[in-house]
């Protein structure tokens, strides 16, 4: 069996550059080196915090039915279901599951930081 923590390193380093996508959420995260007392070096992410949801402009709304999946409403607004995490961002939350509640009115965004057309 692989160990865990060998494939995080792998991933998080390919000759000393991030491996993320710049679709991904931890794209341009900053990476720090922990010594352990075995004097052993991990590399591992900073921690990333929740952007603040007034930081994006808003498109329109979406009322979340039952059955509905995060990811699946983001393939249909954002076009791609791993960008679930987006709404995430846009709805100030950190867990997923927290957006399926039936009801929940989500907003849907500009990326972050992207300025909307007025009266467009």
């Amino acid at each position: 069996m692989t160990d865990p923590n060998l494939v995080l390193q792998q991933l998080l380093q390919r000759g000393g550059l991030i491996a993320f996508p710049p679709t991904s959420r931890y794209y341009g995260i900053e990476t720090t080196v922990l010594e352990t007392a075995g004097r052993q070096q991990v590399l591992y992410l900073k921690r990333r915090f929740l952007p603040l949801p007034e930081r994006f402009e808003l498109l329109r709304e979406h009322v979340v039915n039952q059955g509905e999946r995060l990811d699946n409403i983001a393939a249909h607004y954002l076009g791609d279901p791993e960008q679930f995490w987006r709404l995430c961002d846009a709805n100030g939350v950190m867990r997923p599951g927290e957006l399926e509640e039936i009801g929940r009115r989500l907003r849907i965004t500009l990326p972050e930081g992207i300025p909307g057309m007025p009266h467009a």
